[in-house]
């Protein structure tokens, strides 16, 4: 890594959008302290960690929902906005997956903060949303990369771009033993087994929480890497391997492709690799050779497009962002402003 970019690499965490998202909102360009000329209202709850230290312990479903109900009655009760639309020009971040916030019955899990009524018209910017929920948006997870200014961004371009791979594909991740037909377990064997072609990371325990070192240099040596879904249908191993200018392999179209639209290429083929899970564990395709088929010059045009999209999948260190670059909150808040627009005059043609 070049040495004027390592103060630029943090220990971020994978949960930390609501925070970053807010320091960029007081600073933000487009900031009005005049509420009545607003075209859209943040509201700077961190309904994540609200919701966080109560989702592995013996605590009761109201304790879950506790927060997330208060910030709505104060809203309700206290912004007038907020009332006259009904919260359609409203928007906040919720650093979790959604299906942390979706909770149907009293025994299942998390809160059900999305199935409350005030927040059925309210824009929601979620590292993992519902496709099916058109106020539900995905934005990208945290990273460890946070440039100062432009030019560390087209820094970090040039090396990626430049940089010598000599590993056909990896695979940073832990199998899930309790599973049966693992499919983490599957990859992992297939890399093991594809000596000096396949690099691996077993993150076994908490080896890998937030990324690290091992895990960037493993990304930044590899043409591929391989991303099976995580807990849920994303991980935040997608945009690490981004970030390092390694070329995603799916398996899952909910990954990626339904997830994140406003960040990440229109056509999946031009920065990433598809192949159906069931040709893996039915059929037996091993990675290696469907990887192997493609030639140094479509690697060569995916590894650019993937270096193109890096500004749109970090986020900024200055709280003011990087001016002539965009980055994820730049695009997010592009993003509802342009569907706030589009809702607004649709109200009024309707």
């Amino acid at each position: 890594m070049p040495k004027n970019l390592a103060k630029s690499w943090y220990f971020t965490d994978q949960f930390a959008s609501e925070i970053l998202f807010h320091n960029r909102m007081l600073s933000h360009k487009c900031r009005t302290l005049e509420p009545q000329s607003a075209a859209a209202y943040y509201i700077p709850f961190y309904a994540g960690l609200a919701v966080g230290k109560y989702l592995w312990s013996d605590y009761s479903p109201k304790d879950r929902d506790h927060h997330c109900h208060l910030m709505l009655q104060w809203v309700q009760s206290n912004f007038p906005y907020f009332n006259q639309s009904n919260g359609w020009n409203h928007f906040l971040v919720m650093g979790r997956i959604t299906w942390d916030f979706r909770r149907s019955k009293d025994h299942d899990w998390g809160s059900k903060c999305i199935h409350m009524p005030s927040m059925r018209n309210i824009t929601r910017l979620l590292i993992e949303k519902n496709p099916w929920d058109y106020f539900d948006v995905g934005v990208p997870y945290p990273t460890g990369f946070h440039p100062n200014s432009p030019n560390d961004v087209v820094s970090w371009q040039d090396f990626v771009k430049r940089r010598v791979r000599r590993s056909l594909f990896c695979f940073a991740g832990a199998t899930r033993g309790m599973i049966t037909n693992d499919f983490r377990g599957m990859l992992l064997s297939q890399c093991r087994d594809s000596l000096g072609t396949c690099r691996v990371v077993d993150c076994a325990g908490n080896r890998c929480v937030n990324g690290t070192s091992e895990i960037l240099e493993t990304f930044l040596d590899s043409e591929f890497c391989l991303q099976p879904r995580g807990d849920s249908f994303t991980r935040r191993s997608i945009f690490d391997c981004m970030v390092a200018g390694s070329i995603p392999v799916f398996f899952w179209k909910r990954s990626a492709y339904f997830q994140y639209e406003w960040f990440l290429p229109r056509d999946p083929k031009s920065y990433s690799v598809f192949i159906h899970r069931d040709e893996v564990k039915k059929n037996g395709t091993l990675v290696k050779n469907v990887l192997e088929k493609y030639s140094k010059e479509e690697v060569r045009r995916m590894r650019e497009k993937v270096v193109e999209f890096i500004p749109k999948l970090i986020y900024a260190k200055p709280n003011e962002g990087l001016g002539s670059i965009k980055d994820a909150v730049d695009v997010a808040v592009d993003g509802v402003l342009k569907r706030i627009k589009e809702q607004k005059q649709f109200n009024y043609e309707w």
